[in-house]
């Protein structure tokens, strides 16, 4: 099979390469930048996709399409900062979908995020739950839409709702560590709200076995069965490293340093990811204390 990724290099392309190079597929990994040179089965481009180019030969010859690409949140957003987050999501896709054949047999995988529902407070959010309002889910939601267009195209499209991904060298998690380390970590602002959450290795399970099911479409919270409060989320954190918990991060002091991004991590979302459950999706990290046991061994 001919597995093509977007943002391949980044935080979870690098891991989903490996685990499709592992089985025998040949990979073609698009990247912003020279990451690297192609090995075997790996070929890695050097493309802007925000822009037509030569690049998208390697989409329309692809079996399977998987689009991570996009700027991260994860940092403060100023106006300019949230026109990047936009087009390196939306004009990629745009560009993707355009690239694909008519009437062809694509898979297209196309991530969005648990962002896409907005601040859920204590309602069970599953994939038929309603869009949120607010920056996050609009540009969730314009970015499902784009990927939505495959689907004149002949692809079959699934729309992966990323929760927050776990794994000890990168991601949320490795930001977290060094604070419960040094003895200060603990929750942020009141720490009631709701963390959607998911084991790096249920995440690529997942995405390989939708990518394997004809029948499926649409989208899937990709996330863990059991979210947790955000306090929740320290208490264990504290409890697997043999730390305490005890310092939280004041909401004031948030929005001072991160600004409009901070309402991201203040807010939160009990979700439940119902569709992969009702597909037979087997979880192998359902709850919080082994997964995180596993990936701090």
């Amino acid at each position: 099979m001919q597995v093509l990724i977007t943002g391949g290099t980044g935080f979870v392309g690098r891991h989903l390469a490996d685990r499709f190079l592992g089985q025998g597929h040949m990979v073609t990994l698009l990247a912003s930048r020279t990451a690297g040179e192609t090995s075997g089965a790996c070929r890695i481009l050097q493309a802007d996709t925000t822009q037509p180019g030569d690049w998208q030969r390697a989409a329309a010859e692809a079996d399977l399409i998987v689009n991570l690409a996009g700027r991260t949140i994860f940092q403060r957003w100023s106006e300019d900062y949230k026109q990047q987050m936009r087009t390196s999501r939306i004009r990629t896709t745009q560009n993707l979908v355009d690239a694909l054949h008519a009437n062809g047999r694509a898979v297209l995988i196309s991530t969005s995020a648990v962002g896409y529902y907005g601040d859920g407070g204590d309602t069970l959010l599953s994939e038929s739950a309603p869009g949120g309002h607010d920056f996050l889910a609009r540009l969730s939601a314009d970015w499902e839409n784009a990927a939505q267009g495959a689907v004149a195209k002949g692809a079959r499209v699934v729309l992966a709702r990323f929760g927050i991904v776990l794994e000890a060298r990168g991601g949320a998690l490795a930001k977290m560590l060094p604070a419960f380390r040094w003895f200060v970590g603990g929750p942020l602002g009141s720490g009631r709200q709701w963390f959607p959450w998911i084991h790096m290795a249920d995440l690529l399970a997942a995405i390989e076995f939708l990518a394997g099911r004809d029948d499926l479409s649409g989208p899937f919270n990709l996330c863990s069965p059991h979210p947790v409060r955000n306090r929740d989320l320290a208490r264990t954190l504290g409890s697997v490293l043999g730390r305490p918990a005890c310092m939280p991060a004041p909401a004031l002091a948030l929005r001072l340093v991160m600004g409009e991004m901070a309402g991201v991590l203040l807010a939160g979302q009990r979700i439940v990811p119902e569709r992969l459950l009702s597909a037979g999706f087997p979880f192998q990290y359902p709850h919080l204390e082994t997964a995180l046991a596993d990936l701090l061994k």
